[in-house]
């Protein structure tokens, strides 16, 4: 415990003042003593302005000592598949390290295949080398015996060791103790939850989570893995005293009172089940709550941040043309008027956002000069069976550079900001791809996706597959990570845009090389 030690003060208080003033009364020899402020060092304007730039330079360049990288190693059954599209484990693993360079370049993953463990080679002795100072071992379909002892012997020292698809002689580890299936505290309970739910989604997506998840709990925080619960008694206080209307209407209201019971089984930081209680239970009264507790006081104090990574670059020319915007624009239009929708969506990345069943997007410019709206159509299955629609309408604006865009939306309360990427669309419109990232900042929730769309739903034709592959490419996506879209029972889409909206201004939906005719 540390002692402080505070010196008398001399001046300033009573009685101060009363002990000088006996002490001189006592000593008539000495002359009263005089005190004397010490003159201040008088600045001309241009000196007091060359100290505060040296002052403000020598604070800016300041350097900031660098956290230590995050370690991490996967190792993974030799020739093993995963149920990505039967892609091996060693490549999505290897995809997965790329992937957690975009959340934080001091995030580092190697991956090795089990088939070194029985060598006695230089890659082998590296292996031992790096799991002296790994963070996280990640260990994926490894079942062989001789495989399972190295591990078992040479992991000892690992403080976090997650296992997935492997010999149940393996146990996981997580701040140094191994998991069992009892005396585990509230923390251990939930990140093994989260990531057990999470794995069993099988997309990369949640890979790439499940890893944040072990890295946000146990070695240091994850900033896009902000945790949602309540803060205590400050979110409290200002959810009484904010919108205490609005939380006793919820709980009255039986859809509104399921969505909150929904969100409080998930994680905090999956966005996913999250997501999928606020689609199925939607209603009046569960906008009013959020819009009121989240989006106009943020009473859980976040900010989420659009993802900077991965840059798309945006496609440059269509039909042998420079892009501008109003071309861009009618990209997006698509086949609207030709046919009742935009584009029908194929396969999708995020897990959360580009799953659903029965996708039709509508895009169209408004009455004003520069409007532009989208609006996606698109069904839900919720958690009680039920088949229902669901729209969103996005303000969508121009970016700097042709072929990207803002788009902002208030979606169940809760305002979400993204920026949008044409990354590739077809000379004859048979298919596009659009890339992502976004964030709903008082919900602590940042993410990013992409779309692969056609005008009915079906996957592009095989010529496609080189020029598909080289526009995800520029997303950093794999072929392998896009799910496909259930197109299958989409009877009366709740169409339609509102009457007076204009479509396309330049192209054509047929291709005409020698001519700009307008489609309306």
């Amino acid at each position: 415990m540390a002692i402080s030690i505070k010196a008398p003060s001399l001046s300033g208080t009573r009685e101060s003042s009363s002990f000088l003033n006996r002490f001189v009364t006592r000593r008539p020899d000495f002359a009263p003593v005089k005190f004397y402020r010490k003159p201040r060092l008088a600045l001309s304007d241009k000196s007091f302005s060359i100290v505060r730039s040296v002052l403000e330079t020598e604070k800016s360049t300041k350097i900031e000592k660098p956290e230590p990288p995050v370690k991490l190693i996967s190792l993974v059954g030799k020739g093993t598949l995963s149920p990505l599209k039967s892609t091996s484990w060693e490549e999505v693993m290897l995809h997965t390290a790329r992937r957690l360079k975009w959340v934080d370049e001091g995030y580092e993953m190697l991956v090795f295949d089990d088939e070194i463990l029985s060598s006695n080679d230089q890659r082998a002795l590296t292996l031992k080398q790096e799991l002296n100072q790994t963070d996280i071992l990640v260990v994926v379909a490894v079942n062989n015996s001789e495989s399972v002892n190295w591990i078992l012997t040479n992991s000892r020292n690992v403080k976090n060791m997650i296992c997935f698809e492997s010999s149940s002689d393996l146990m996981n580890r997580l701040g140094g103790t191994d998991i069992g299936s009892v005396n585990q505290d509230k923390q251990v309970t939930e990140v093994v939850k989260t990531v057990g739910d999470a794995w069993e989604r099988r997309n990369s997506d949640d890979i790439r989570f499940c890893l944040l998840v072990i890295i946000n709990a146990y070695i240091r925080p994850v900033p896009v893995l902000q945790n949602l619960r309540s803060k205590g008694f400050s979110t409290l206080t200002c959810m009484v005293k904010n919108c205490g209307l609005q939380i006793l209407n919820c709980l009255l209201d039986p859809n509104c009172r399921k969505a909150l019971q929904c969100l409080n089984q998930c994680s905090p930081v999956d966005q996913v089940c999250s997501y999928r209680c606020i689609a199925s239970y939607e209603s009046p009264y569960f906008e009013a709550f959020s819009l009121c507790v989240l989006q106009k006081h943020n009473c859980l104090e976040l900010d989420a941040k659009i993802p900077e990574k991965p840059y798309v670059p945006p496609m440059t020319s269509f039909r042998g043309k420079e892009l501008c915007h109003d071309t861009a624009e009618d990209l997006f239009v698509g086949w609207l008027g030709e046919l009742d929708w935009s584009w029908r969506v194929v396969a999708g990345q995020n897990p959360a956002y580009d799953q659903f069943p029965c996708q039709y997007q509508l895009f169209y410019r408004g009455k004003g000069k520069s409007a532009f709206w989208y609006e996606p159509v698109f069904q839900v299955r919720t958690l009680e069976g039920k088949l229902v629609w669901r729209r969103r309408r996005y303000s969508v604006k121009r970016g700097k550079i042709p072929a990207t865009f803002r788009f902002s939306v208030l979606d169940n309360g809760v305002v979400s900001n993204e920026l949008w990427t044409i990354v590739d669309v077809s000379d004859d419109l048979s298919w596009g791809l659009f890339h992502y990232n976004g964030a709903a900042r008082v919900a602590g929730q940042s993410y990013t996706g992409a779309v692969l769309v056609t005008p009915d739903g079906s996957y592009p034709a095989e010529k496609e597959k080189e020029r598909l592959k080289s526009a995800l490419e520029k997303c950093g996506i794999k072929e392998w990570e896009l799910f496909a879209v259930d197109n299958c029972s989409c009877e009366n889409p709740p169409l339609g845009i509102p009457q007076g909206s204009r479509l396309h201004s330049r192209i054509s939906v047929i291709e005409e090389p020698d001519s700009e005719e307008k489609f309306n």
